[in-house]
C-alpha cells in the first residue's frame, strides 16, 4: 500500500489556512497536491481540529480493547459455547437449548433454565397454534417492511388491491396488536384565512405543478431535486437530482419530458429566480404554455406539490442516509415508480395515479369540473426581470 505524504495532523493544518482565507489554488501548488486530492481531504476531514482526530484515535484503540475482552467472555462460556450452531432467543429455541443443556452437560432442569433466563412454565407450556389470523399478520408485517411510513388506511388498501377480502375492522384489530400504530402530529390550528380555489382538471396535461427541495449528503454537500407532478391524478412526472439546477438545466429536463409526455396548458409554479427568469417565460411562450405564479408567501396556493415534497421528503429524503447523488437517484427512481402504481392516495379514492386515469371514466368526483375560471378568468402573469 503506497504510504501518504502528509500525516492526518498536516492535512488538517492545509485545511484550516484554506478556512483561514488562502486560496485553494495556492494550497494546492503549495504542498504539491491537486484540487481533486485537496477536495477529498475536505469531505474525509473537514470540520475536524486535532483534538477531535485524537479523540477518534482513542475511541478505535477503545473499541479494539472491548472486542478483546468481549471475545476473552465468550470463551469463558464453556457449558453455552456449545450451543453456537443455534441462538437461543425465542422460547421454542430456549427449550431446545435446556435439553440439550440437561442431556449432553448434565445439568438439572431448573439450572439450564436459569442460565437461559427461561422459566419453568414457560419450558414446560406447549403452544397450541391459532391460525386465524396467521396469514393477517403475515401480510402486514411484509407491508410494513417494505412502506414504513404507511398507516392503516393505506395498508388496508394495499391488501384490497392484492385481493384479500378481511374487514376492515379485523384486520385494525390485527394492526393494533403488532404495535405498527404510527403517531400523528397535530397541527396547531391557525385563524381562518382567505384562500384562493385550486381547481382540479378533469383529465391529464392541463396542469402541472413544479418545485425545488434540498437536502444534504453524508459528506454535508447539498444537493436540490426538481419536482413535476400532473393535477389531474397527482402522478408524479419527474424529479430531476443535482447539485445545481440552473433555469436552462430545467427547461432540458422538461423538453424531455414533454417529449414523452406531451405539453400541459399550465403550470403552477412559486416565485423562485429560476421560474421567473427569462430563459423559463420565453420556454413556456414557445410551447404556448401559461405561467400561474402563487402569491408571495403562499405555499398553499400550490398545495399539491408542496403535499407531494412532504411525502418525498418523508419517505426518501429523511429515511435514508446518502453517501452520493447516484444513491439518491436510485432510491428516488424505486419510490417513484411505488408512489404512481402502488401507493394507494386517499385524494383519489385510494387509487393509485395509474389506475386512477384507467378508472377516470367510471369514477365521479363533485370536483372534478373545469373551472371557466382556471382557462379565461386567471390572470397569468409572465415575470419581469
Amino acid at each position: 500500500m503506497k504510504k501518504t505524504r502528509h500525516t492526518e495532523t498536516q492535512i488538517i493544518k492545509i485545511l484550516k489556512s484554506q478556512e483561514s482565507g488562502q486560496s485553494v489554488t495556492d494550497l494546492c501548488r503549495e504542498h504539491g497536491i491537486s484540487q481533486a486530492t485537496f477536495y477529498n481531504w475536505k469531505s474525509k476531514y473537514g470540520g475536524m481540529d486535532a483534538n477531535q482526530l485524537k479523540k477518534m484515535k482513542e475511541m478505535e484503540a477503545e473499541l479494539s480493547q472491548f472486542k478483546r475482552m468481549y471475545a476473552d467472555l465468550a470463551f469463558e462460556n464453556n457449558a453455552l459455547k456449545n450451543l453456537i450452531g443455534k441462538k437461543a432467543l425465542r422460547p421454542v429455541d430456549k427449550r431446545a437449548a435446556v435439553g440439550y443443556l440437561v442431556k449432553e452437560e448434565h445439568l438439572s432442569i431448573r439450572r439450564a433454565c436459569t442460565a437461559l433466563s427461561l422459566s419453568i412454565s414457560v419450558y414446560y407450556y406447549r403452544f397450541k397454534a391459532k391460525t386465524e389470523d396467521r396469514h393477517i399478520i403475515d401480510e402486514l408485517e411484509k407491508l410494513a417492511e417494505a412502506y414504513p411510513t404507511y398507516g392503516f388506511k393505506k395498508m388496508y388498501y394495499l391488501l384490497r388491491s392484492k385481493g384479500y377480502l378481511w374487514n376492515h375492522k379485523r384486520v385494525y384489530r390485527v394492526y393494533v396488536m403488532m404495535s405498527l400504530n404510527i403517531r400523528r402530529k397535530r397541527k396547531r390550528r391557525l385563524p381562518a384565512r382567505i384562500k384562493t380555489p385550486h381547481i382540479i382538471p378533469v383529465d391529464c396535461n392541463i396542469t402541472w405543478s413544479m418545485d425545488f427541495m434540498q437536502d444534504t449528503l453524508i459528506s454535508g454537500k447539498s444537493f436540490r431535486t426538481f419536482n413535476v407532478i400532473d393535477d389531474h391524478n397527482r402522478e408524479a412526472l419527474m424529479i430531476g437530482i443535482d447539485t445545481s439546477l440552473s433555469a436552462r438545466r430545467i427547461v432540458r429536463d422538461l423538453d424531455r419530458l414533454i417529449s414523452w409526455r406531451g405539453t400541459p396548458k399550465v403550470v403552477r409554479v412559486d416565485n423562485g429566480p429560476e421560474f421567473t427568469s427569462a430563459v423559463f417565460d420565453s420556454w413556456a411562450r414557445k410551447h404556448s404554455i401559461k405561467i400561474c405564479f402563487t402569491q408571495p408567501g403562499k405555499p398553499t396556493q400550490n398545495s399539491l406539490i408542496e403535499r407531494f415534497n412532504g411525502s418525498y421528503r418523508k419517505e426518501v429524503l429523511d429515511a435514508h442516509l446518502f453517501f452520493e447523488l447516484n444513491q439518491v437517484r436510485d432510491q428516488t427512481q424505486t419510490w417513484l415508480w411505488n408512489y404512481n402504481n402502488i401507493r394507494p392516495h386517499k385524494s383519489l379514492g385510494y387509487k393509485t395515479p395509474v389506475n386512477f386515469v384507467k378508472q377516470r371514466s367510471k369514477t365521479r368526483f363533485a370536483s372534478l369540473i373545469i373551472d371557466q375560471h382556471l382557462m379565461e378568468n386567471t390572470i397569468f402573469e409572465s415575470a419581469s426581470i
